[in-house]
């Protein structure tokens, strides 16, 4: 042990070994996904086949399932970047009397878990009418996002210089003028990564609409997953395993196509002052 320490080797083996167990269930995934006769255990297919994905794509309760998933984090996506630019605009160019105190509370915010507020808000759309609403699943998961993407969008702002836009001003553009012709194409890469961060957190959240949801053919792809486990323990694993891919595929897409500006976004952060 003190030789790998010695020679540096220790960040290393451990670093490979959290990328096994990391990798591990999802060539899982995969080698079950072309199995036919996929079971619990992690094994190269001997007889390999499409039909597990030819069977989940022809079903029309999975199909509808993924519509829905898409709907709802679209949505909540573009929702979530257009409030919370409207709400990091004031506290990032205003001296506000009570700003230190509402970024503390804001902060705070991103910590509480989901979970413990599910029951109160369970209750609350039951008197609101809003329970088996994707339009109320999809309201209150981008209240929820919010915090966590005002903090970002507040800070990507931060780093854009406030001497540019007055500038603009000078040459006669107003408030809203500005925002759209000079902050917000300066801050692309930081809405790319708000907006990435919102997809990805609605299109993995299992728990809201699960909990607020009551009919199958509302469900979006991530609680329709949940249905693959059959009662009595019957699970098709190879068509569970197909699904999982198709349900992973819009997000691998998406962080494919946005990783460049996602890199910038990042930076963007960490230059910015808190």
């Amino acid at each position: 042990m003190r030789k790998f320490i010695k020679d540096g080797k220790l960040p290393y083996i451990i670093l490979s070994i959290m990328a096994l167990l990391f990798a591990l269930p999802l060539l899982w995934v995969i080698f079950a996904s072309f199995d036919v006769n996929a079971t619990q255990a992690f094994k190269i297919p001997t007889d390999w086949t499409i039909g597990n994905y030819i069977n989940v794509l022809q079903d029309k309760l999975n199909q509808q399932a993924f519509g829905v998933g898409l709907l709802i984090s679209a949505i909540e996506a573009v929702l979530v970047v257009l409030i919370a630019g409207l709400a990091a605009y004031p506290l990032s160019r205003y001296e506000l009397r009570y700003k230190k105190m509402f970024m503390y509370t804001i902060l705070l915010m991103t910590s509480l878990p989901i979970t413990a507020v599910m029951v109160p808000v369970y209750k609350l759309f039951l008197s609101m009418n809003l329970y088996d609403s994707i339009f109320g699943v999809i309201i209150f998961m981008t209240a929820s996002a919010l915090p966590f993407a005002i903090w970002l969008m507040k800070n990507f702002m931060d780093s854009v210089p406030i001497e540019l836009e007055e500038a603009a001003w000078v040459d006669g553009a107003n408030v809203l003028t500005s925002i759209r012709l000079v902050i917000a194409p300066l801050m692309l890469p930081g809405v790319l990564v708000v907006m990435m961060v919102a997809f990805t957190t609605a299109w993995g959240n299992f728990l809201v609409p699960y909990i607020l949801l009551n009919t199958v053919s509302k469900y979006p792809v991530s609680v329709k997953l949940y249905q693959f486990f059959g009662q009595n323990g019957l699970v098709v694993y190879g068509e569970l395993a197909a699904y999982s891919v198709i349900y992973a595929t819009p997000a691998v897409i998406l962080y494919i196509l946005s990783q460049k500006y996602m890199s910038q976004g990042f930076i963007m952060s960490g230059a910015a002052k808190g």
